[in-house]
């Protein structure tokens, strides 16, 4: 798959002949997005039924602009040479625990083979003068797609069901912060025990706020955590201020000193963060910060804004990602960084970046 197209249909989505079945709406980030399998490999992308990408009979197709431009029209679509179809909808999702708790409303399929969880759906940053602006955590809640704390033994039954019927590869564990020194690192600690306890061998990838005690992070190490996700989002100082008013409070000294604790606890390259192009931070700026964050060991997930519906992005900024052509000349800069220093996603046990499906960074080879 070429960096081209992967960008391409990042921004400006795909649409399908069939549906998608496996979608994300809400939630804490970074996309509402739908699950395709693009050339071999999970991706979430918008579904747009405007967008000149079809994913139709298992391949993906380009508008030629000839035609009359419905998924049906043989002329109005050529072939890109890559495979493409809707991830199946999981069979777990049609179980229910023994308290009558649906299991999709304790975790969801990311991308083709990752179960992803937010252990407390409510955060102490979701006053509007606090809340990331491209975050709705407890927009799913209010609509009843989710609990607000899911239990450990809750969670261990999800990962055996969806290992044993759906062949999910590893685990995404995050949290909303909570007013806690450990900002709800103990609790995602508990639930990794019991994952690890139900399913020995299941890598899992934990995501939290820099805690107050760094002790915290060691604890998440000895429950089982395979990778850590500590993410700042944007490196600029003014952008954070702007997009996370909460979370900016939190220095970026202290993101350093999390971050280096964590690759002393995990090791190089099982350490990520989020950086989200398209916030108004200037792009060699990301793109040399990017490379400051790798020489630490620690991979950054380089991600195009796409404004998610309910958060204040949307309702108040009417924010837009960025230009294809700015997010594929990062990506590039970036993975070739990557590469160089041997920080692959391949290398990565469990998470965000092991996944890939909401960056290009795969397609660039890193």
């Amino acid at each position: 798959m070429s960096l081209e197209t992967r960008v391409a249909v990042a921004i400006r989505g795909v649409r399908t002949a069939t549906g998608v079945p496996v979608n994300r709406r809400g939630g804490a980030g970074p996309s509402d997005d739908g699950h395709v399998r693009l050339g071999g490999r999970g991706a979430a992308l918008p579904i747009d039924p405007t967008s000149p990408y079809l994913v139709r009979d298992g391949r993906l197709l380009r508008s030629t602009g000839c035609g009359d431009g419905s998924t049906s029209d043989p002329e109005a679509w050529v072939d890109t040479g890559l495979e493409a179809e809707a991830v199946a909808r999981p069979r777990f999702y049609d179980l229910v625990t023994a308290d009558g708790v649906r299991y999709d409303q304790l975790a969801r399929l990311h991308g083709a083979d990752v179960l992803a969880t937010t252990v407390v759906q409510t955060c102490i940053r979701y006053a509007e003068d606090q809340r990331c602006r491209f975050c709705s955590i407890e927009e799913s809640l209010r609509a009843g797609a989710t609990t607000a704390v899911k239990r450990p033994e809750q969670l261990a039954e999800v990962a055996e069901a969806a290992v044993r019927l759906d062949g999910v590869r590893q685990v995404v564990m995050t949290t909303g912060t909570s007013n806690g020194r450990d900002r709800g690192a103990r609790h995602v600690a508990r639930c990794v025990r019991a994952v690890k306890e139900a399913v020995p061998g299941l890598p899992v990838q934990v995501q939290v706020e820099p805690p107050e005690d760094l002790g915290a992070l060691a604890e998440l190490r000895a429950a089982g955590a395979d990778s850590l996700g500590i993410h700042v989002e944007s490196l600029d100082d003014d952008v954070r201020r702007r997009w996370m008013p909460g979370k900016a409070t939190v220095s970026l000294e202290r993101y350093r000193e999390a971050w280096a604790e964590g690759v002393r606890l995990f090791g190089r390259n099982q350490v990520s963060t989020y950086l989200i192009l398209g916030l108004g931070e200037d792009p060699d700026e990301l793109v040399t910060g990017a490379s400051e964050l790798a020489a630490m060991g620690v991979y950054p997930f380089v991600v195009p804004f796409r404004p998610i519906a309910g958060t204040l992005a949307v309702d108040v900024d009417g924010a837009r990602p960025p230009a294809p052509e700015v997010l594929a000349d990062v990506t590039a800069r970036v993975a070739a960084d990557l590469r160089a220093r041997g920080m692959l996603s391949s290398g990565q046990k469990a998470g965000c970046a092991a996944c890939g499906a909401c960056s290009a960074l795969q397609a660039a080879g890193a």
